[in-house]
């Protein structure tokens, strides 16, 4: 059952991408270094659509992420027991480049850390941007809540706050434009002193828990984002690695690791201490399941909340059943 379910969702997820994706000659995706936002479309709850890649003798996950709109912790959950540094030659890779809208308002920048991801709601009903984000570690949580873009800057400079100084006196008390100022090449500024979207130099840090609380992106999309959102944009930053929603007329449950799994997928390669479903993501489940709750597949639903791979699985019998 564990491997039939997963299979089963990625094998539609596959073949639906397929329908209007080219392939070069090894059978691979000839748009698979174009980031996942560009090509992304929203079908009721859903973006986008899984896609699988057979790896060849240069591929690291690590590049993989990066080249396909991926932060490294999703693509690793994702191929839970594979090499991150070597794949090997024709291992096939899952890219988890589909995702569950999280549930509330679909307007302007929605941030769930949950799932080291930022949604850009740029038109009200039209599919969002997204990009992988780098987050805060332990102790440099981002706080969670309503706020908005209050300022924008190309070329940042970055003045280390006190707490970071602490940490790091040798520290300089400005650090200028540069390949060597962590801000990157822009900046959004929130209404939160000291909290702010940006870029990086020290991209390998995107998809992890690794920053003083901010939100990092690829330098490629701090440029596509701070082109497009404006001063006065709202923002809600909420913590949801758990998604639920709907796809045609099936329930699907996206879940991704939470800290602690994170860090032992970053030094372990998967998840052991999975034993966990709370009371509070079951009653979530049931309540947008609503008059469909007696299709509810629980042993698929634990199965995703263990495993914690970050690809939405269909979690609903289908009717004809």
């Amino acid at each position: 059952m564990k491997l039939t379910r997963l299979s089963i969702f990625l094998l539609f997820a596959l073949v639906s991408a397929s329908a209007g994706a080219a392939s070069d000659q090894d059978g691979n995706p000839k748009n698979a270094s174009a980031p996942a936002e560009i090509a992304a479309t929203l079908t009721d709850d859903m973006l986008g659509t899984a896609r699988l890649h057979v790896a060849v003798y240069e591929d690291t996950l690590l590049d993989l992420a990066r080249s396909n709109g991926l932060g490294f912790i999703e693509i690793i959950a994702a191929n839970q027991g594979i090499d991150p540094w070597v794949p090997g030659t024709g291992t096939n890779i899952v890219l988890p480049t589909a995702h569950l809208l999280p549930e509330g308002a679909r307007e302007g920048l929605v941030i769930n850390l949950g799932e080291h991801r930022l949604y850009y709601f740029e038109k009200p009903g039209a599919a969002p941007r997204t990009f992988p984000i780098g987050v805060g570690r332990d102790g440099w949580a981002t706080p969670l809540g309503l706020t908005e873009v209050v300022r924008k800057k190309a070329r940042p400079t970055w003045y280390p706050p006190k707490s970071i100084r602490a940490e790091n006196p040798d520290l300089p008390r400005a650090i200028g434009p540069g390949p060597h100022n962590p801000l990157g090449t822009h900046a959004l500024y929130f209404n939160w002193p000291g909290y702010l979207v940006h870029g990086t130099n020290q991209p390998w840090g995107v998809g992890r828990r690794v920053s003083h609380g901010c939100i990092r992106l690829y330098p490629e999309d701090i440029e596509r984002l701070f082109s497009a959102v404006p001063v006065g944009t709202p923002v809600a930053v909420l913590n949801r690695p758990v998604k639920v929603g709907w796809l045609n007329g099936e329930l699907y449950v996206e879940a991704h690791p939470d800290p602690e799994q994170a860090d032992q997928l970053e030094s372990e390669g998967q998840i052991t201490n999975s034993e966990r479903s709370p009371a509070d993501i079951l009653f979530r489940i049931r309540e947008r399941a609503g008059a469909d709750t007696a299709r509810l597949d629980w042993s698929a639903i634990r199965i995703t909340l263990a495993e914690r791979r970050g690809v939405p699985v269909q979690v609903t019998r289908s009717a004809e059943q």
